[in-house]
């Protein structure tokens, strides 16, 4: 029988996209229409594909939603794992452990650096014992007011020396490099202004072994998607760009149509946002 890490899911669908040449959407999902869309979506194209939800949903919606969800991933047709993103304060990180994730994104950028590589040891550690697979990030850029990053750029992008070391010294299996992509609205010039290619390469064959972490897609386009494949990223976050149709929908229907209706409409339109990514975008379809 295999033993971690090559019994966890994540690790699994990552390291066939890494072989195979291709990248996995991990799609943030706030209820059940978009845990039934994702699925329902990966098992049409035959696609591998990650449930991502944030500690938001096990505050508001309870450990028993993310059980539901780790559920019926895991009884889809297709390898689908559920990920915890962009967990940052202890307590969050400690309720994490107890539940069924395959993986968990440690959110301790806002740390010093030394801080940073205790932190995510000690929880890689714990984790790691439990079955469950780490994703840290080094470095977030906040855009701020019309995109433009709060911080200086240059002093937070992550160092491909560094990576390397950060990775050897808490032992992560997934690594979110910051490299001039931002969380939220990207500025002037949208993402290719900010992004630093080059040295996501540099990175890249610093830490080869290593599946690289897309954050911040706000308005990135199809061809940047592909591109940034060549640079070592095979999970892709993905949030509003196949939220926002299905978002629409609701908005102007809620009231009109019966929730059945609304819902069933609803997922549809939700599907068909994943399945364009999975086929268009990402290459991953037919790779189930």
């Amino acid at each position: 029988m295999a033993t971690f890490p090559d019994n966890n899911r994540t690790v699994q669908i990552l390291r066939r996209a890494s072989e195979g040449d291709y990248a996995v959407g991990a799609y943030n999902c706030y209820n059940d229409d978009g845990i039934i869309a994702v699925i329902r979506a990966a098992e049409n194209c035959k696609s591998p594909a990650i449930i991502q939800v944030f500690p938001w949903t096990i505050k508001f919606q309870g450990p028993h939603f993310v059980r539901y969800a780790v559920e019926a991933a895991h009884s889809a047709s297709v390898p689908i794992a559920v990920h915890l993103d962009h967990c940052i304060e202890p307590e969050d990180v400690k309720a994490a452990l107890e539940l069924p994730f395959d993986s968990i994104m440690v959110d301790a950028s806002t740390l010093d650096p030394d801080e940073n590589i205790r932190n995510c040891r000690e929880i890689v550690r714990i984790a790691n014992a439990r079955g469950i697979a780490i994703e840290a990030e080094m470095g977030r850029i906040e855009g701020g007011e019309d995109g433009l990053p709060t911080v200086d750029m240059e002093a937070i992008m992550t160092r491909p020396d560094l990576a390397r070391s950060f990775v050897q010294e808490t032992g992560v299996q997934f690594l979110a490099p910051a490299f001039g992509n931002i969380h939220g609205k990207y500025g002037p010039g949208g993402p290719r202004a900010s992004w630093r290619l080059p040295l996501l390469m540099d990175v890249h064959k610093a830490i080869p072994h290593i599946p690289l972490v897309l954050h911040g897609t706000q308005g990135v386009s199809d061809e940047s998607f592909q591109e940034t494949r060549r640079y070592g990223m095979v999970k892709v976050n993905l949030n509003r760009i196949v939220r926002d149709e299905y978002s629409e929908f609701v908005s102007q229907n809620a009231g009109k149509l019966e929730l059945t209706a609304l819902k069933e409409r609803g997922v549809e339109i939700y599907i068909k946002s994943i399945e364009r990514t999975m086929r268009e975008v990402l290459g991953s379809a037919g790779k189930a």
